[in-house]
């Protein structure tokens, strides 16, 4: 039995199913599927381990990107990377999450909500989990928590609400996206990271739209680091083409 099967095993078990006859290439979305959905709680050392060491060896297949191998843009301690954010050795990364803070319970989406809260592990969903219930109340718009990224390249994970854009942008849209970037960073630099990647917060299934938000983006970082004098690096972290290209064009990116 290889360690997916025993993984798959245990997670079926919780569910009390049988796991079903699947191709090598269907436990692995199964498996995610699986984690997907499953709610916050703690799990068994035995299952933890598994799982950590499978994470651990998908990460040493895709391979990692180092904060340190990446180019500069024309602005100094500013980055701009077309990737996988989930591949990224930096600080800390910044999911775009929901009020509730749990993750993405659609199995397989392709959100980047579901893929952080994938490859960290269950145990990220539990930490969110326990510092909602902490809070008391669902996160504001334009707020952010931070925990540990468990078996994600990165030490840290930063979770921010981002606006849903319905019936047009508006001022305070605007507003609320800003203060997700400026949350981030003070976030970050009141538990002493040195490096942030943003990824493109809103945009898509939050219809807010991509070169607005860019600039925005952009703008807000810069803001902030003049008035506070901090040196945190950022990455201004891409997935399309097309966000490659604005962003491109607003840092002077080589």
């Amino acid at each position: 039995m290889t360690k997916l099967d025993r993984i798959l095993e245990i997670l079926c078990a919780e569910r009390g199913e049988d796991v079903p006859t699947l191709s090598e290439t269907e436990k692995g979305r199964y498996f995610r599927a699986l984690v997907n959905v499953r709610m916050p709680k703690p799990a068994s050392a035995e299952f933890i381990k598994l799982q950590d060491e499978y994470l651990q060896d998908r990460l040493r297949a895709v391979g990692v990107t180092d904060i340190a191998d990446l180019p500069p843009t024309d602005i100094p301690d500013i980055y701009l990377w077309q990737g996988d954010i989930t591949t990224l050795k930096c600080d800390g990364i910044v999911n775009a999450a929901n009020s509730q803070m749990l993750g993405c319970f659609h199995p397989n989406h392709g959100c980047i909500d579901n893929a952080i809260h994938t490859f960290a592990g269950v145990q990220l969903r539990f930490e969110c989990a326990s510092v909602m219930e902490a809070q008391g109340e669902p996160e504001r718009t334009g707020g952010a928590k931070i925990t540990r990224g468990y078996n994600l390249p990165c030490k840290y994970v930063l979770h921010t609400v981002g606006p849903i854009v319905y019936g047009g942008l508006t001022a305070r849209h605007e507003e609320q996206l800003a203060s997700c970037y400026r949350s981030c960073l003070e976030l970050a630099d009141g538990n002493g990271l040195t490096s942030i990647a943003f990824c493109c917060i809103s945009t898509g299934e939050f219809m807010f739209p991509n070169a607005r938000a860019a600039e925005i983006a952009v703008a807000t970082v810069r803001e902030y680091k003049q008035k506070t004098d901090s040196d945190i690096k950022v990455i201004f972290n891409v997935f399309k083409d097309k966000d490659y290209g604005i962003y491109a064009r607003l840092l002077g990116a080589n």
